[in-house]
């Protein structure tokens, strides 16, 4: 991710002028809207695709499950072609414009181009740089190519990534584990362990998935954490984390954090945001803020967490550690107002005696739905802006 384009013309998502969509691609784009909240959050937007027969009929529905994998595109093409079915004369509906460049993944509008897929309606344009442009490739090869349809949605869909591609910073998932008095340790320091067994072997497969795991440096000197990836039987397992540790103290020679790899980052401030920009150098695109409660109080007074995932246990202490410090609200009016995210899993889940909880930042109240009253807690862990593409490089018009 290097960057967005500049909104000089229509912004992000707008329909094509003139451009018109049956009741079948309807239907299938809510289809494809279902899909891609199945997949995790993070590096990636959350895409879906339906590919529909020349009668209309849907084929097959891809989506993409993470930085890596398949892109929804290619995941419908490749479930077609397992199932011997010809794509050529097909039509796909896609969240999101298909991606002109080869990462992880070779380009998905030359796979559709190969595939004989003739008829493309996606969503919204893709702000992300080096990926964007896959409307213009394939028009030049003939397909015939519509936007705009459920441009809303899906652009609600991934609103908090589209935030963080535009402000050059990665994804930032917000991680707590804690009782139900929002203790997240006793008064002697103990925390191992308020999760149960199956919320941490959740929370260590969000830590294969993710860039970089981060914590305070007085987290380091008192929990000694190694923030690794590890298995049930406390094994390293698959790929690992970026461990970064924000904070002026440095770090022990002998703390558990350096590993045998050493693939740790000391960031020398108490910024958020700073951190972030160093992160982003360093080539981090999805991070986990882990503790302490400063740490976690810091990101999100400065409004830069994207997701919040809780892990709520049955356990009472009383006293101890709070999950979180003061974040600078002084009366309800000004409380930071979250919405449950049904996507990547669901908003509740059960996990052993544990609750897990998932959630984004509410979206800013808009003037028309509270006449003469602003919403400053909304606007404070949500943009009012998104990613603009440039006029010319969008499939305005279809043909």
């Amino acid at each position: 991710m290097s960057g967005s384009h500049l909104a000089t013309t229509a912004p992000l998502g707008e329909p094509d002028a003139g451009a018109s969509f049956s009741a079948a691609e309807r239907a299938a784009m809510q289809a494809a809207l279902a899909a891609a909240a199945q997949g995790p959050r993070g590096a990636n937007p959350l895409v879906g695709a339906v590919v529909l027969g020349t009668d209309g009929s849907p084929l097959v529905t891809g989506y993409h499950r993470g930085a890596g994998t398949a892109h929804a595109e290619a995941d419908a093409i490749a479930q077609a072609q397992a199932a011997g079915l010809d794509l050529r004369g097909a039509s796909m509906v896609v969240t999101l414009e298909p991606c002109n460049h080869c990462g992880r993944t070779g380009p998905c509008a030359r796979a559709i181009i190969n595939a004989g897929i003739t008829d493309v309606i996606y969503a919204i344009d893709d702000p992300h740089d080096p990926a964007a442009g896959g409307a213009v490739t394939l028009r030049a090869a003939g397909v015939r190519v519509r936007s705009g349809l459920a441009a809303d949605a899906a652009l609600d869909l991934n609103r908090r990534w589209f935030d963080a591609v535009a402000a050059k910073r990665p994804f930032v998932t917000l991680h707590i584990a804690q009782t139900l008095d929002s203790r997240i340790a006793a008064d002697d320091g103990t925390s191992q362990w308020i999760s149960s067994p199956e919320s941490l072997a959740d929370n260590h497969a969000l830590r294969g998935r993710i860039d970089a795991i981060l914590v305070g440096t007085q987290t380091v000197l008192v929990d000694n954490p190694r923030l690794t990836a590890r298995n049930s039987d406390g094994e390293e397992s698959g790929k690992q984390p970026l461990r970064a540790v924000m904070g002026y103290r440095g770090i022990p020679e002998d703390a558990a954090i350096h590993g045998a790899d050493g693939n740790v980052l000391h960031l020398a401030t108490r910024d958020p945001r700073e951190a972030l920009d160093q992160l982003f150098q360093s080539g981090v695109r999805h991070l986990m803020v882990e503790g302490g409660s400063r740490i976690l109080s810091a990101f999100l007074t400065a409004g830069l967490v994207d997701e919040l995932i809780v892990y709520l246990a049955p356990t009472l202490l009383g006293s101890g550690t709070p999950a979180l410090d003061d974040l600078g609200i002084t009366t309800l009016a000004d409380a930071q107002q979250w919405e449950w995210d049904s996507a990547s899993g669901g908003a509740v889940q059960m996990l052993g005696r544990d609750l897990r909880l998932h959630l984004r930042p509410a979206r800013p109240a808009s003037p028309a739905s509270a006449p003469g009253v602003e919403s400053p807690a909304a606007t404070s862990t949500s943009s009012d802006t998104t990613p603009h593409r440039n006029g010319a490089d969008t499939a305005a018009g279809g043909n």
